[in-house]
């Protein structure tokens, strides 16, 4: 019985370059021992020790594992059906100079790999803020607002502060907040009829208000600076709404804005602002947290607070707060409020006009979706082009 065994194990191994070099091995050594069986002489085989093991191996057996390892004598070298006693060069495409010539009819063409890999097709690719941006421009004109033209990057403090009804002493007007031009340092043009009108609620009021009774200077409002905040498009945008028949309107920016200061992990010197606006009559604070919530909750945050705020030009104020799944706190989002009535008076509005505006920045959202705390990793100089490649398709809220 382990005779046979044996057997069956040498049709497994006898193809083994390893058992058949100790073979040889052993054949060397003269250690190879050869046992025969009298009851049974053809079952005669050898049989050796490795490792602590014995294999046996019948005699029939060893010839083809020996005659596998026969030392190779030499080469054989014959003419092949491509033989030729000079190297000819074959064509790969088709030229103009082949078909000028003539010669392309004994041209030997190489045929073509139909299974090679083509080279990797180099294309553009979206920066990830593009892609967020996208995204919520398809939220608003989903609500029915309508984009404004924000390619204006330079604009006057007039338009920026003082149409505003922004104090021309007020501290973000100052030079360490914003970035005022050299060259043209001042505008040229401004309606005349309204810069008065701006100019009188400025220093005396108007409208119910008192003003802030001071005296406001064209010069100030006359300086060219980097905008600092896509209202001043607003402005723009609900001034000449307001010299039309009144229609209700619903518009939006998303674009970049410039403002003096330090750079850290969450702040740069220009970034961009999404800014939402209503203009109809009789809104209330009621009707800002309704579109709030409304928009806000096809972002992804249905969770919202508002407490009091305070800006120049907007009463009542509200800043934004959502709750942050993954930090487990409420996180401020953005600003909102009520245009004054000082701003929207003195453009030709009726007085039962309302616009309600909304803004935040399209950099924190995006820095939240991409699990990113550093804001330098995503825009500016130093952004790695690899992250840029591998930056997955943006997604924002519901479907």
């Amino acid at each position: 019985m382990w005779k046979t065994r044996s057997r069956i194990c040498l049709l497994e191994y006898k193809m083994e370059r390893q058992l058949a070099k100790m073979i040889l091995t052993h054949l060397k050594q003269g250690s190879l021992l050869l046992h025969t069986d009298h009851r049974v002489p053809c079952l005669s085989f050898y049989h050796f020790s490795f490792s602590g093991c014995v294999f046996f191996i019948h005699i029939a057996d060893i010839f083809p594992i020996i005659s596998c390892f026969r030392a190779w004598k030499g080469y054989s070298v014959r003419k092949g059906p491509n033989y030729a006693p000079k190297r000819k060069k074959v064509a790969t495409d088709l030229t103009r100079e082949n078909l000028q010539r003539g010669d392309w009819k004994e041209l030997e063409f190489k045929e073509y790999n139909f299974n090679a890999e083509g080279p990797p097709a180099e294309a553009g690719h979206l920066h990830p803020l593009l892609k967020v941006k996208q995204q919520l421009k398809n939220i608003f004109l989903q609500m029915g607002f309508e984009e404004m033209p924000t390619n204006n990057f330079v604009e006057s403090s007039f338009w920026n502060f003082d149409a505003l009804f922004q104090p021309q002493q007020h501290p973000a007007r100052d030079s360490h907040d914003t970035f005022f031009l050299e060259a043209p340092s001042t505008t040229r043009e401004l309606p005349e009829d309204y810069v008065e009108l701006v100019k009188h609620v400025h220093e005396s009021g108007g409208y119910g208000s008192r003003g802030y009774m001071y005296d406001w200077k064209r010069e100030e409002a006359n300086k060219n600076l980097l905008r600092t905040h896509t209202t001043a498009v607003s402005t723009r945008m609900l001034y000449a709404l307001a010299k039309q028949p009144f229609a209700a309107k619903r518009y939006f920016s998303i674009d970049r804005v410039f403002r003096n200061e330090s750079v850290d992990r969450t702040h740069l010197a220009e970034f961009h602002q999404i800014e939402g606006l209503v203009c109809d009559q009789g809104l209330t604070l009621g009707d800002l947290i309704g579109v709030l919530n409304d928009f806000f909750s096809r972002l992804g945050m249905p969770k919202l607070l508002s407490k009091p705020a305070h800006n120049p030009y907007t009463e009542p104020s509200m800043e934004i707060f959502s709750y942050h799944e993954g930090l487990k706190k409420w996180v401020e989002i953005g600003n909102s409020g009520i245009f004054r009535p000082e701003m929207l008076l003195p453009m030709g509005f009726p007085e039962d006009v309302r616009v309600i505006a909304w803004g935040l920045s399209l950099e924190r959202p995006t820095m939240i979706l991409h699990g990113i705390d550093n804001i330098r990793d995503r825009f500016g100089h130093k952004v790695d082009l690899s992250l840029i490649k591998r930056n997955p398709i943006c997604r924002l809220g519901i479907d």
